[in-house]
This record gives structure tokens, C-alpha cells and sequence, in this order.
């Protein structure tokens, strides 16, 4: 089984013109990417590929071609339509501030 078939997506933010993946390999974060939808109707965004988690960066096209087909219908990254930065990073951890009634 390839990497790409053993990754799973989580989407873990929405608003009208941005989202935030997580792909799993296991229980393991492989990668996020954070995608902002154009008012031109293109697609912009930020790849975060973890290291040790399970994708090999000679599958990262790969992997953003089968992102692209899978989650962005009518625009293409073989059309123009997408443009996405790869970072490669040690680790990804999220910290959140408590909230606070009052």
C-alpha cells in the first residue's frame, strides 16, 4: 500500500474562503495545508509536509496532484488555478489560549 493510500483527511477549519487540512498516516500528522480560495477563483496555499510522518518528499507531487483532484473541483494545479508553497518541518504542534468567560 502506498503512502498516499494510507493517508486520511481531517478538516479541521472552514470559513467562506479558507480551510485547513491535516492528513493522517495512522495517528501520526503527515501533513497540513491551509488553502484560501480567491475571489478570481483560483486557490492558494501552504503545504506543511512533517517529517517522520510517513510521506516521502518524492511523493509530494503526488500527493498534491491527488489533493487537487480529490478536494478542488473546476480549478487544477495543471491549469494554473492552484498555487501551493511546500514547507518540509521537524514537528507540528497547535496551541490554543483557554477561553475565559467573562
Amino acid at each position: 500500500m502506498s503512502q498516499l493510500d494510507r493517508l486520511r483527511w481531517k478538516r479541521t477549519l472552514r470559513t467562506t474562503s479558507s480551510e485547513r487540512w491535516l492528513g493522517l498516516i495512522g495517528d501520526r500528522d503527515a501533513v497540513a495545508i491551509d488553502l484560501h480560495h480567491l475571489p478570481d477563483g483560483t486557490a492558494a496555499g501552504t503545504v506543511t509536509v512533517v517529517e517522520g510522518g510517513g510521506i516521502d518528499p518524492s511523493g509530494v507531487p503526488a500527493l498534491l496532484e491527488r489533493f487537487d483532484d480529490d478536494f478542488l473541483p473546476g480549478i487544477g494545479l495543471d491549469e494554473g488555478g492552484v498555487s501551493l508553497t511546500v514547507v518540509y518541518a521537524r514537528s507540528a504542534e497547535q496551541y490554543e489560549r483557554a477561553r475565559t468567560d467573562g
